[in-house]
Order: structure tokens, then C-alpha cells, then sequence
């Protein structure tokens, strides 16, 4: 294996949690422009050599691919399998480039670029603003000073040094989300959690954080969240077919309720790799996009955390990665280095080793079957 794809590999071990491969499809040709697997660089049998390790069932409820490179589509596969719509039951899904799929907590990463882009135009309070000051409906707590050391930045970090707690499924209702979710004002149901540690210096995984964010953005902008999405983000690329989910209090679930196509996923992971530019036009601020990208916080399995996006590889450019993560196995991956952007989805929700499925494909099918050029 060529010297800086076996340095991905080893950097990436058993936190990598994505998976690519496959071949195009005809449909939506316009969507994209194509290039043929082999001539960007992967071996012409790498749909195959999926297709195989599904057939084996090496690659449990994979149900979509797709993989870009040099900002052309060049892999994608699409499967049947069981799925859900934010934790509702759709059943056999047979999956196809016209078909929606959640991202689950990609979502977040999709929200920090569009408080990007209202940060860029003055609508939104900059990452050193005291948080709770954007909320004057809770008095209360804007005249806690312990509350008060909370900033946007924390929010965006996930370091606000409240009691949150998401590791329990999200199908248990003392998952945090979940009661976030089920609350009557899920914005004080965050804010108003017991303060446990200084803000800025512990790194806790905190959907509570892209609620406050997603609110911020709509109040900002005047605008609901998901219009906002479609008029700043999604058309600009050419996105039209979008769905984000709502609680039951009618606020979006900025954390984990989008749904979009999987080659719209990859559109998302190629504006990042553009450093935020689309046919020339620039649609999130590139030093936004660096300053998401820079490590801010420790996290888990050894990761590094910056605006809503989790990081890896370490310092150096030839190794780094970018990534959106998701419940049940979704993934928006993109390493600059390879020039390459990986979008995948599955249908493991609440399963601990949904991992698996991604690690097995990008270690033991596409890294191996791409030359470094």
C-alpha cells in the first residue's frame, strides 16, 4: 500500500467510522459530473469487491455509498434494508439516488456551516459571546454567573460544562436528547442543566449544544432553520429534495433531524473540501470553515473536535481528516489529502459496533484499491 494511504489507515483504526465503494449509477445524471473509478485512481473492480462483501454479509444494513474524488462522482452503491425516520419504522427501504436517508447527527456538522454563513453576514452573535445572553427569555438564568462563562464557542465545542449525558440509547428516555426532545422549552431544559464542570475545559458529547446553535441561527436570521438551510446552503448546491424532522413542540431537531439524498450528502462534503466554494461561488466563509476545522476540543476514542465536526489524523496536512458522524453508521468523511469525499448510510441505529461496517470497507476495500498519485 503506497506510503500516505497506509498512513490514513493506521490514523483512522477502529474510530473510523465510515464506508465507500460502489459504481454510478444512471439516474440523476446531472447531479454530478462522473469519472470512471479507474481513472481516478481506484481499482475498476472496487463495486464489485462491495457488492462481494455485502453478498457475505460482511457489511450488515449497508444501504447507500458514495464516494467523489477530484470533485467528480465516482463510486456509488445502493441497497435494500430496514431503516428509520428519526426513530419511526419504514421498513424494507430499497435505496436509490432519489431516495432520502437521515443523517442523524451529520446534522450538526450541516448546522455549523450555516451558522458560518450568518456569522458572515452579521446575523448571528460571534463564538466569544456570552451564551445565555442570546436568550433573554430566561432572566434566571442569564443572572447566574456560573451560566454566564458559557460562550458560543462552548456550545460549538460541546465544552459547556453541563450534566449531559447521551450514551444511553435513544430509544431510553434518560437519554438527554431524548428528554430534550420531550421537553416543554427544550432551550431551558439545556441551558438550566446542572453546571459539573468549567466551561472550555471537558469535552461532552451534547446535542442540547446544536439546539442552542440552531435556535441562534433562526432568530438571527428571522428565518425558520430549515428555510434557511434551502435558501443559503442547500439550492446554492443544488439540493432541492430536503426533509428535517420536528419535535413535538414544532421546533426542528437541529441535532439529528435532516434528511437528504446520499449524493446530496457528498455535495455537503465536497463545498468543504472547496474550502466553502461552489462553481465559484463562495457559500461559507472560508475562514469559518478553517476555524470549524482547527482542533478545539479532546474527544473521545482519541478524536479532536472543532465546530460541530470531529477531526483526526493529527496535525499533519498529508494525514488529517474531516468528518460528520451519525447514528446507525452515517458518515460524511472527507480527507483533503486524497482529495476524496465519502458519503455513507445505514440503517444500525443504537448499535454500539455500527462502526464495523465503515472501518472493514475503507481498510480492507477502498484504501487498498487506491493508488497515491
Amino acid at each position: 500500500m503506497p506510503e500516505l494511504l497506509r498512513r490514513f489507515t493506521s490514523h483512522l483504526g477502529a474510530a473510523l467510522l465510515v464506508s465507500i465503494a460502489g459504481q454510478l449509477s444512471p439516474a440523476l445524471a446531472t447531479d454530478w459530473q462522473t469519472m470512471a473509478p479507474a481513472d481516478a485512481g481506484f481499482a475498476s473492480d472496487i463495486g464489485a469487491l462491495l457488492d462481494e462483501s455485502f453478498g457475505r454479509g460482511e457489511l450488515p444494513n449497508l444501504h447507500a455509498v458514495v464516494v467523489a474524488r477530484h470533485g467528480k462522482l465516482v463510486l456509488e452503491r445502493y441497497y435494500e434494508g430496514k431503516d428509520e425516520r428519526w426513530g419511526r419504522p419504514l421498513g424494507r427501504v430499497t435505496f436509490a439516488p432519489d431516495v432520502r436517508h437521515d443523517l442523524r447527527s451529520v446534522s450538526k456538522s450541516i448546522v455549523s456551516l450555516l451558522y458560518g454563513i450568518a456569522l458572515g453576514d452579521g446575523q448571528v452573535p460571534g463564538p466569544d459571546q456570552p451564551l445565555v445572553d442570546q436568550f433573554p427569555a430566561y432572566p434566571d438564568l442569564r443572572t447566574d454567573a456560573e451560566r454566564r462563562r458559557m460562550t458560543v464557542a462552548h456550545a460549538l465545542t460541546m465544552t459547556l460544562g453541563l450534566e449531559w449525558d447521551e450514551s444511553l440509547p435513544y430509544t431510553d428516555p434518560r437519554n438527554s436528547e431524548i428528554a430534550m426532545e420531550r421537553a416543554a422549552d427544550r432551550y431551558r431544559f439545556v441551558l438550566s442543566r446542572p453546571m459539573v464542570t468549567e466551561p472550555g475545559s471537558q469535552w461532552e458529547y451534547n446535542g442540547g449544544a446544536t439546539a442552542l446553535l440552531g435556535h441562534l441561527i433562526a432568530k438571527g436570521t428571522g428565518t425558520p432553520l430549515h428555510d434557511y438551510a434551502r435558501e443559503k446552503l442547500f439550492r446554492p448546491l443544488g439540493i432541492v429534495d430536503t426533509t428535517w424532522s420536528v419535535g413535538s413542540d414544532g421546533e426542528p431537531s437541529a441535532a439529528s433531524g435532516l434528511r437528504l439524498r446520499p449524493r446530496d450528502l457528498a455535495k455537503i462534503g465536497q463545498l468543504v473540501l472547496n474550502h466553502g466554494s461552489w462553481e465559484g461561488r463562495q457559500i461559507v466563509p472560508r475562514d469559518w470553515l478553517e476555524a470549524s476545522h482547527s482542533p478545539h476540543a479532546q474527544a473521545d476514542h482519541g478524536l479532536e473536535y472543532g465546530y460541530q465536526w470531529w477531526l483526526g489524523g493529527g496535525r499533519a496536512e498529508d494525514q488529517r481528516w474531516i468528518a460528520g458522524f451519525g447514528n446507525g453508521g452515517q458518515r460524511l468523511f472527507i480527507l483533503p489529502a486524497l482529495d476524496l469525499v465519502v458519503a455513507v448510510l445505514a440503517g444500525n441505529y443504537n448499535q454500539r459496533d455500527a462502526w464495523k461496517v465503515g472501518a472493514a470497507i475503507i481498510r480492507e476495500i477502498l484504501l487498498p484499491a487506491l493508488r497515491e498519485d
